[in-house]
């Protein structure tokens, strides 16, 4: 069980992303020869032989644009994974508990946005034993500020989106 809900992509966003992506490039599905792409469409690691695309991602500015934010340089966009084709979207595995694409150890930086879209601070955080303790933690000092809107997770490794978590 999470205290927060981590939100995938939106799948109006993932029909545009399949098609063009958020960097103008077209999208090019591949067959995964591996399992464990962390695919942002159902916040679950990819199975061996499905077909799914990395595409450039800018999370922010999607949601700037639905609200009428303007984040300005705090506009980014990264690499993300996800299906080639349309997928149901998250399912929860009753086998696992917590956020998604967790493990102890990994490196997350949480970004705070307020509902203007600029960054109002952000946290470190090394997923500890107890990941869903941890991820509770950072999200609950995040919203602890009444200015932040929504948080971003972010791996530190390659910069990538994880998922979005947004305020009450």
């Amino acid at each position: 069980m999470t205290g927060y809900e981590p939100r995938p992509i939106d799948p109006a966003a993932l029909g545009e992303l399949r098609a063009t992506d958020d960097a103008g490039r077209p999208c090019l599905p591949f067959t995964a020869d591996e399992g464990g792409h962390p695919l942002r469409c159902c916040l679950r690691g990819s199975e061996p032989g499905e077909r799914i695309a990395l595409v450039a991602y800018a999370p922010l500015r999607r949601w700037a644009a639905a609200t009428g934010a303007s984040p300005g340089a705090y506009d980014e966009q990264g690499p993300v994974f996800i299906h080639a084709e349309a997928c149901a979207g998250p399912d929860p595995d009753p086998e696992r508990e917590g956020y998604p694409f967790s493990r102890p150890g990994a490196l997350r930086t949480v970004r705070r946005y307020d509902a203007h879209g600029r960054i109002v601070g952000g946290r470190l955080l090394e997923i500890p034993a107890e990941e869903a303790k941890g991820f509770d933690a950072a999200l609950d000092e995040a919203f602890a500020d009444p200015e932040v809107a929504l948080a971003h997770v972010r791996a530190v490794e390659y910069g990538c989106f994880h998922f979005e978590v947004r305020g009450n």
